[in-house]
């Protein structure tokens, strides 16, 4: 048994290989009488893309994707998805030198200890590039959201480059779309383009921490213990390529708070409860308070680079390595607009869970 599915109501199943002909995602429980189209989705496919500027890989891909069914007259069937994105611009022989060895810091060893089979053109399903099935279920759940829930807002950014943070007194949502890093900080980006720039030249690579906001979301979606909100979040975040850490809120520094401080107090306002502080991430015991809903995650640095590194070969031999081909130096900044997928997936899967169970009933306060 293979695991490339999750969801519950809205399941999504990604296919393909880094080298293969084609990737895609099978999406099914989406519901019927969504309006969608291949242009809806490709906005958000063009975020991800390779090759738009130089602080990401020179892969050349066009990243189309295609809708082959579960769409008729321009609206969701109800009936299963299929999204298509052909992969163009393979180059495996980039790759030939790499065959016999393992990259240290790549799922290379595990996959072969695993299966037995070794697919180095790129690393197959390991290979980032599976993440493009992923943005395009995500623009179809955009899509459903937008009908279901119009007030759900989903952005991200990065907030780390290796050392380097962002300034949250400077924050500007504004500013997110206007540099290649999505950072929400026009100093930063100034700063991160020399230090990359830099660090791409070398022939290394760095990590990123990304955050992932939902605005509008209503309260009440997730329940407790085994179908928090929060646990499928985190695994859908974790389970994107590259990252080694996920946060909901204050996350790990709220172990360095005490009990008033991480409290957020709450009071009654004209539209219900507000809260003073947002400590929690939008979310208590596993539902959603209504809140911004905040998810953190870490992303590690590429590990295919220009820099020599030890490892061994599939017949243990002691071997030097040195990948070449076109990667990402920081895979972090096109990581952004996958988080953002995986968000609305979560969130949209939550929403009919909700739906299928309490039929939108809410206890009243007030």
């Amino acid at each position: 048994m293979s695991i490339n599915s999750f969801g519950h109501l809205f399941r999504v199943t990604t296919w393909g290989e880094s080298h293969g002909p084609a990737l895609g995602a099978t999406v099914d429980g989406c519901p019927p009488g969504v309006a969608i189209d291949e242009a809806m989705i490709q906005q958000w496919l063009d975020k991800r893309k390779p090759g738009q500027n130089k602080y990401t890989t020179q892969r050349r891909e066009a990243d189309e994707v295609r809708i082959l069914s579960g769409v008729f007259e321009g609206v969701t069937t109800g009936t299963p998805v299929q999204l298509m994105i052909e992969n163009t611009d393979q180059r495996s022989k980039d790759y030939g030198d790499i065959a016999e060895k393992f990259r240290p810091g790549h799922a290379d060893i595990t996959y072969w200890q695993k299966y037995g089979i070794r697919d180095y053109r790129g690393g197959g399903r390991s290979s980032a590039r599976e993440t493009a099935a992923r943005v395009a279920a995500g623009g179809l759940a955009r899509a459903a959201l937008a009908k279901l829930a119009p007030g759900v807002e989903i952005k991200g950014y990065m907030t780390r480059m290796g050392t380097h943070e962002i300034d949250r007194d400077q924050f500007d949502w504004d500013q997110i779309d206007q540099n290649p890093f999505w950072v929400p900080d026009a100093n930063a980006a100034t700063t991160w383009a020399d230090y990359l720039d830099r660090l791409r030249k070398s022939g290394s690579s760095v990590g990123a921490v990304i955050e992932v906001v939902a605005r509008g979301v209503p309260a009440g979606l997730g329940a407790p213990v085994y179908g928090k909100l929060d646990t499928d979040l985190a695994a859908g975040m974790m389970s994107i390529n590259a990252v080694k850490g996920v946060e909901i809120g204050e996350g790990m520094s709220a172990a360095m708070l005490t009990g008033e401080l991480n409290a957020d107090e709450i009071s009654m306002g004209p539209d219900g409860p507000e809260y003073s502080s947002n400590h929690a991430g939008g979310i208590l015991g596993g539902i959603s308070t209504g809140q911004d809903i905040v998810v953190r995650f870490a992303v590690k640095p590429t590990s295919s680079i220009l820099q020599t590194r030890k490892t061994i070969t599939k017949s243990g031999a002691a071997a030097e390595i040195i990948t070449k081909g076109r990667h990402d130096p920081c895979v972090g900044i096109r990581a952004v607009p996958v988080g953002e997928a995986m968000m609305a997936c979560v969130i949209l899967d939550h929403l009919l869970l909700d739906r299928g169970q309490t039929g939108g009933v809410r206890g009243p306060i007030g």
